[in-house]
């Protein structure tokens, strides 16, 4: 997994860029398919800095996450956790997905006697 983190309007510490990776990372965990991330982060507002999260993943669309908040890692956090929530639902879609179909014949069972 690749991830790209950029900045709009200032510039981020090396430690928090190791930060950022650590925490985006772990998206792997809910979504092995996960290609590359993309975190931009807008230092406009230094009062309210916004996070957003874009991850590419393997047959389907981007899926994309903003917030803002009073700090840089709080924001993160937000958008980290509507990513996740993003995420879960698309797998279980995939997994309703697979369960459809008609019922094995052997599974049917027969009362008669």
């Amino acid at each position: 997994m690749q991830v790209n983190i950029s900045t709009r309007h200032g510039h981020l510490s090396p430690a928090s860029q190791e930060t950022i990776t650590e925490k985006v990372s772990k998206l792997t965990r809910l979504f092995e398919r996960i290609t590359g991330v993309e975190v931009t982060i807008d230092l406009e507002h230094t009062d309210k800095p916004e996070v957003e999260l874009r991850v590419s993943a393997e047959r389907t669309e981007d899926f994309v996450a903003t917030d803002k908040s009073e700090s840089l890692l709080a924001a993160l956090d937000s958008t980290i956790h509507k990513m996740e929530q993003q995420l879960r639902k698309h797998k279980e879609k995939l997994k309703a997905h697979r369960n459809k179909g008609a019922v094995a014949p052997d599974a049917e069972t027969n009362f008669e006697s």
